[in-house]
């Protein structure tokens, strides 16, 4: 049976890094998603590129594992749960002000 330090050991520098960097891109785009909540609106923003780096994090939640690369594959599981809240809440937002432009005019 493989222990949790015989794993850490067997991780190789490059999938420590690319962890990290998935990882951080996590928070960051959560820094995204506070702030359109606290706005309530999209401007400037397309959610067809969030929604693009969501499709390549899902596709990295199978690719990872198949590179014995798990460290990179606890940060992408965290990164793909951020683009997907931003995801939902950017055409959330501007679903509900379409309709309100819908029904002012």
């Amino acid at each position: 049976m493989t222990g949790p330090l015989e794993l850490l050991a067997r991780v190789s520098p490059a999938d420590a890094v690319n962890g990290l960097f998935e990882l951080s891109g996590g928070f960051f785009i959560l820094l995204s998603v506070r702030r359109l909540l606290r706005n309530r609106i999209v401007r400037g923003i397309s959610w067809v590129t969030t929604a693009f780096f969501m499709a390549w994090g899902y596709w990295n939640l199978y690719f990872y594992p198949s590179l014995d690369q798990w460290i990179s594959l606890a940060g992408g599981v965290f990164i793909v749960a951020a683009n997907t809240l931003w995801v939902v809440l950017l055409v959330y937002y501007t679903m509900q002000e379409r309709g309100r432009r819908g029904t002012s005019g």
